[in-house]
Parts: C-alpha cells; structure tokens; sequence
C-alpha cells in the first residue's frame, strides 16, 4: 500500500540549481540505480536538458536507448566482454576504461565506436589506473582505432562531502599532476564536490544525489542548498487502538507506552525499503506534523505513537514517511544511514509514479 510520487518539476529545478553551481561545466546526470529509486526512464524525460546520461552498467543504458534518449550515455564501470562491447558500440555509449583488461577488449572493436575515458585513481583505491601507469595506459588507448577523438581523463573523490580533509586536496593535485596539458576533456566532480569544491568542476561534472534533491553533505539537507525533494513516500494508516500505560509494542516489545497511547498502524517496512533501524528515534508526517514511531519497524507494517494527534487518527489517513516537510537525510540520520541507502533502496512493491 506503499507509493512512492516523483515531482518532475523538482527534478528539472534541481537541475537548474546544478547548473549554476556547475560554473558552465556541462552536467552528466547520474541516473544508475533506476536513477536512485526515482524511475530511470522517467527521471531521464525529465531531465532531457542533460548534457549527458551516466549509468553503471550496460543494461541500464539499453534501456535509455530503448525509450528513446538519445543523449550520450556513460558506462561508468565500462565492459567486461565481447557481448558487452558491442552492444555497447551498436548503442553508442560512451566508455569508462580503468583496467588493462578493457584496453586489451577494445581491441577487437570496429574503427571510431567508442568516446572514451581513462579512469585515474587518485587515492579512492576502488577503480582506475595507479597514476604511474595512467601515461601508459593512455597512450596504449589512444593507438586503438576504435577509440574516437582523444581520450578524455576521469577520477572520484572519495572524501568530497568532507571539504577540510586533506585527502581530497591530495586527490585534486594527483589529477592535475597526471593529467596537465593533455588534450580531451576532464571530469572529477561528483555532488558533494559541487557544492564544497569549486576547483574541481572540470569539463564536467557528474551529479547524483543533488538531481533528487538531497544533500551529499553530512548533517545538511537539500532545501539548505535551495534544492527541492523530488520523492514522497507514503503510505497509510490500516488500524487504531489505544494501548495501556506499559504496554508493550512490536517485536522485542522494546517500546513501552509511558502513557495512555493511541498507536496508528501504517501499511509500510523494511519490505518496502524503510529502513528497520530507525526505530523509536524516527518520525513520519501526520497532517503535516511530525509525530514518533513506536517500536520497531516490521516487514509490511510500523507503528506511530499518534497520542497528540488531534482530533483523533482515523484509518485511511496518508502518512508521509519522507518528502517535504520531512527530509530523507532527517529519516536517514535516525536509522544510522545515508539517504543514498533509502532512496535506492526502495523496493519493487512501492508503486512509483511521477507528476
């Protein structure tokens, strides 16, 4: 009974918001994950005035192509065989190289298929050449006739949303160092990077969490940054009852009722990809008003402590479990998560649905 409802025009004004920080860098929006949580497809219409698409794999961009985007579509991972690269030429996707094993793969692809970028890792220590061998690994790229144009230079920051940590500084001089005067077009800024990092714009930047209109920025929410919350999760209350004063609610029974309560069952939980943890420190929205869960959050069902609700919760009223009014960092922060976890984490049983 759970849905989930997209703002298009939250969308589109975030994307806005991206771009003047962006400085005139142009702006590949990162829409892997199913464009976390928001709908790949329709979050893709929504925002057509990207300069380009990223996704992680190759089934996501074939679905891109598949309705229809024509914008460049980045492999942010790259291709792992034969089947991969040429689906991936036939669709012409852009490429992220960042082993040997996929320069010796784009051997085998026909003259001009591929824009590529060569990866450098500079201190993330996930994916990416060592910068000693990113000259080696260029050069070796920039010999394949199937790469088209010059080969373009990538990283990610590991620690962006964190702006006074010395690594990130670390990480930009690496990049200059191995990348100064090389022709082809750079990328390093992911959203945090956007909002506390101005040098490290580039060519392009790649946003994701900003596009949804949360912050990447630990103990900051989106509205803070002018950006508007592109999902309302919802669902409803199925039943009331009033409880004694130490009764005892949800599994463990580890939240007593220190009063008489009135306790309002909604039709949502971890099956749904709300998080269990939040547990008694989390809230949803009644009427617009933030009231506290009570106990545990089960698979299919949570329980509210809807006592001060007046006049009195009736079964069928909406619950808003994040949106406006109750941002997903606030409900991430009390489940001891981040709200990239929540917003991707929504199941396939959430009906998702945009306006």
């Amino acid at each position: 009974m759970a849905n989930a409802t997209i703002d298009t025009s939250a969308l589109r004004h975030n994307l806005g918001i991206v771009r003047a920080r962006a400085q005139g860098s142009r702006v590949m929006a990162v829409v892997k994950a199913n464009a976390y949580g928001h709908g790949l497809v329709p979050v893709a219409r929504a925002l057509a005035q990207a300069d380009a698409f990223a996704v992680a794999r190759v089934e996501e961009g074939l679905a891109l192509r598949g309705a229809g985007i024509e914008q460049p579509i980045v492999l942010l991972e790259g291709v792992f065989d034969a089947d991969q690269r040429d689906a991936a030429a036939a669709s012409r996707f852009d490429l992220v190289v960042h082993t040997a094993a996929q320069i010796d793969l784009l051997r085998g692809a026909a003259p001009a298929s591929f824009k590529v970028w060569l990866k450098v890792d500079t201190g993330m220590n996930r994916l990416g050449f060592d910068p000693a061998d990113f000259a080696a690994a260029r050069t070796a790229l920039g010999a394949l006739v199937a790469v088209r144009g010059p080969v373009h230079s990538f990283t990610h920051l590991a620690s962006a949303d964190e702006p006074c940590n010395p690594a990130t500084a670390a990480q930009l001089a690496c990049f200059e160092a191995a990348t100064r005067d090389l022709p082809g077009e750079r990328s390093i800024a992911n959203s945090a990077a956007l909002l506390n990092l101005p040098a490290a714009l580039a060519d392009w930047v790649r946003p994701g969490l900003l596009l949804y209109g949360a912050s990447p920025v630990p103990g900051a929410v989106g509205v803070e940054h002018g950006l508007r919350p592109a999902m309302t999760l919802r669902s409803q209350v199925i039943a009331v009852k009033r409880i004694r004063s130490g009764a005892r609610v949800g599994y463990g029974g580890v939240w007593v009722a220190a009063r008489p309560t009135t306790l309002a069952v909604a039709a949502i939980g971890y099956g749904d990809g709300y998080p269990r943890s939040a547990g008694a420190a989390g809230a949803v929205l009644l009427r617009g008003r933030r009231v506290p869960l009570a106990g545990r959050v089960s698979m299919d069902m949570l329980a509210i402590d809807a006592t001060d609700v007046d006049p009195p919760v009736r079964i069928g009223e909406p619950v808003v479990l994040w949106g406006a009014g109750l941002p997903v960092e606030a409900v991430a922060a009390a489940a001891g998560a981040i709200p990239y976890e929540l917003l991707c984490g929504i199941s396939q049983r959430v009906a998702v649905e945009g306006r």
